[in-house]
């Protein structure tokens, strides 16, 4: 007989999941579920809309990294208007305000999502472990991961207008250049980000060496890796080839990004409103893989700026590449700020920055595809338009769906390493909630920063009978519900 453990919500990540555990009569995990509880359906109500709309439109996808939805969708829509380059200060800015947003966000899910688990323990109080506490007792710590988010919001708003949802990016390029006094006070500050995200490295490498052999098992399991690479296997986040290794880092493919098509398929379950991409030419459960920082880390050769390119290489040194440890996610999540905050110091000398030349222009086509590196990994927009230049048809594959069945597989792992017989712990809740968090996955796109979210973990038996409920209140106590 099949029984299920539910966990819902998961707290401290971005949006709302639910997790079952199915398990059989010996207490072995059969299967793990992260169920996306949530109706999104913007491919559907996209449709319709004129293709000029889309670069605004999916940002509301959204609130953490719109830019990488807005620029996305703005390569595509190149692709849709003929440009199959767009002029080179127009090239600049859009580089700049993706590296920017990659860079807040990375910051925004350490800092405030991540941390709480690295600094007081997967095995303390969760009244504690949380952004309040860290701000608490790590107050220096605190402020430089506010402040290096604020940097990147900032340089977004001055290409964009916004800080979120801005309107930059159109079909052919960008609406506007830079001025010298908008980038002078960010070149003013660049040095200090750049030390910061340099100390949170060391941080974030001393806090994983600290119990190097647990945190290195914590849900270790193997898996293909797949991420953009630049034309010299460079790490590359705005564009480049589609990069596949296998789990013991040998090629497997490499592919035009307008050719994705003939990489990933995907398949639909009844239970999540997520997709499962895969490999073609393999099952769906053989074929799943990786992407985000850990894929990208392991995918390239190298990275092209200096301080980040040594912490790479320091990292490396700690494990067996490719590295499939799931809480290196972290670790490689800050090596990625670090190099985006020396790329972004790199950028603002720039003199096409300022530039007018911002558009280009072609023959229509019905047809775009933009592949971008988002935060948190492989994000694929694919759009088709009739004679009207409505969109009939939208694909979108993001981060976190090309993760999904990875999430799961991490899941198993951990439920199957430390669940105890038929005695529901909190301590297996929280171990859960750690290693999806790993992911950053971005549900639908809401935090949950304070980390006290009501939380209920379910024992049943197959035809739903209770066996044991454990509840977690708001105020972030924990019991045995009756």
């Amino acid at each position: 007989m099949t029984r299920r453990v539910a966990i819902d919500p998961v707290s401290r990540v971005e949006g709302h999941g639910k997790v079952t555990l199915l398990v059989d009569d010996d207490d072995r995990i059969t299967e793990a579920r992260l169920h996306i509880v949530e109706f999104r359906g913007f491919e559907k109500f996209i449709q319709g809309r004129p293709y000029w709309e889309l670069p605004l439109v999916v940002q509301r996808l959204c609130g953490i990294c719109p830019v990488s939805h807005h620029l996305a969708a703005a390569k595509a829509i190149d692709q849709i208007v003929g440009v199959s380059q767009i002029t080179e200060p127009a090239l600049a800015l859009r580089r700049l305000m993706h590296f920017a947003q990659v860079l807040q966000s990375h910051a925004l899910h350490f800092f405030h999502l991540a941390s709480p688990d690295l600094l007081f323990g997967f095995d303390s109080d969760v009244a504690k472990r949380n952004i309040i506490a860290v701000i608490q007792q790590h107050k220096t710590l605190a402020l430089h991961g506010v402040q290096i988010r604020k940097f990147g919001q900032q340089v977004i708003e001055a290409i964009s207008g916004k800080r979120i949802h801005g309107i930059a990016a159109v079909a052919g390029g960008m609406n506007a250049p830079l001025t010298r006094d908008k980038i002078t006070p960010f070149k003013q500050q660049s040095t200090n980000i750049i030390n910061w995200c340099s100390e949170t490295v060391e941080l974030v490498k001393t806090l994983f060496l600290s119990n190097r052999d647990f945190h290195h098992q914590f849900g270790l399991y193997q898996s293909p890796f797949l991420s953009l690479v630049g034309p010299q296997d460079q790490l590359e986040l705005y564009d480049g080839d589609i990069k596949v290794i296998d789990a013991n880092g040998s090629l497997m493919r490499r592919h035009p990004c307008d050719q994705y098509h003939t990489l990933i398929q995907e398949q639909v379950k009844s239970w999540s409103y997520m997709k499962f991409p895969f490999l073609t030419g393999h099952t769906p459960e053989e074929g799943w893989y990786r992407v985000g920082p850990l894929a990208r880390l392991n995918t390239c050769s190298f990275i092209d700026t200096p301080k980040a390119e040594a912490a790479r290489q320091e990292y490396l040194s700690y494990f067996k590449a490719p590295v499939h440890s799931p809480l290196a996610f972290h670790w490689s999540r800050m090596i990625e700020a670090l190099h985006c905050a020396e790329a972004i110091e790199r950028m603002l000398d720039d003199p096409r920055l300022l530039s007018h030349d911002l558009l280009a222009t072609g023959t229509k086509r019905h047809e775009g595809i933009g592949i971008i590196e988002a935060p948190r990994g492989t994000l694929i927009h694919h759009y088709k338009i009739d004679d009207n230049d409505q969109v009939i048809m939208a694909n979108l594959i993001v981060s976190t769906t090309n993760n999904n069945q990875a999430m799961n597989e991490g899941i198993r792992k951990v439920a199957s390493q430390h669940l105890n017989g038929k005695k529901l712990t909190p301590e297996l809740l929280n171990l859960i909630e750690v290693i999806i968090r790993a992911f950053d996955p971005c549900l639908s796109c809401a935090t949950h920063a304070a980390g006290k979210m009501p939380l209920q973990l379910e024992l049943q038996t197959q035809t739903g009978s209770t066996i044991d409920r454990l509840q977690r209140n708001s105020d972030g106590s924990i019991h045995h519900a009756d």
